[in-house]
């Protein structure tokens, strides 16, 4: 009975935190204000001064992060209304998909060897761009660690949907296409939600562009690793 009372005080903890960040950001429409961002941040915070370890933490986080796939699949309903838009703009699409794929794994590869990061540690942040479910398969299928890939999928959405509108600013990128293929190839989920900002077409292309991102990312991740020796 205690662990189940702590488990939804737990959910409900998780809740809050995500709800009351929500409510600032749409007040103040800062990019560092992303919820996914400062929401964790405050469970953090709340964890480390309450001593709550992450595995008592888990016993009622993880509940909510099994809705994690069918939140994904759900993201099909947006792509279902514009499906005439997609089929008609089809090749401009998946040029855009398989640009944004390739060179976010590709660049990750070799900044990681540059650096001199070890192998496994490589091998976990490879599949950064891909929605969390597909990298873990990933990174687990290359003999990577799936916590580290999840903190990689964590740091590239979250920097991509803070530096997005700046980029977008820079280089003049203004049609919901452009944006939505950059957020989705680049970060996943969270840059989804952020396509949303733009309009439900910038937030369609986001959702095909991630799912097709994770369907080349299966195949391209062990060809990156024999093309790099890693």
């Amino acid at each position: 009975m205690q662990q189940a009372l702590f488990a939804f005080c737990m959910i409900l903890l998780t809740v809050i935190s995500f709800l009351v960040m929500t409510r600032l950001y749409n007040r103040f429409s800062f990019s560092l204000f992303i919820p996914v961002l400062t929401a964790t941040t405050l469970i953090i915070i709340l964890l480390v001064i309450l001593h709550i370890p992450y595995e008592s933490y888990m016993k009622g986080g993880q509940w909510i992060n099994s809705l994690l796939g069918p939140a994904v699949v759900a993201l099909a309903y947006p792509l279902y209304k514009q499906r005439r838009f997609l089929m008609t703009h089809l090749f401009t699409i998946l040029g855009g998909v398989l640009i944004g794929a390739t060179s976010g794994m590709v660049s990750v590869t070799i900044l990681a060897k540059l650096f001199g990061i070890n192998h496994p540690l490589i091998l976990s942040i490879i599949p950064k761009s891909l929605t969390t479910p597909v990298a873990i398969e990933v990174a687990k299928g290359l003999g990577g660690d799936a916590s580290m890939a999840v903190i990689g999928v964590m740091i590239a959405g979250i920097f991509g949907v803070v530096t997005a509108p700046m980029i977008f600013k820079l280089t003049r990128v203004n049609s919901s296409i452009g944006r939505g293929v950059a957020l989705g190839s680049a970060s996943h989920a969270i840059g989804t939600s952020k396509a949303g900002e733009y309009g439900e077409l910038a937030f369609s292309m986001s959702s095909v562009t991630m799912t097709l991102c994770a369907i080349i990312g299966s195949l391209l991740g062990p060809f990156i690793v024999w093309l790099f020796h890693i």
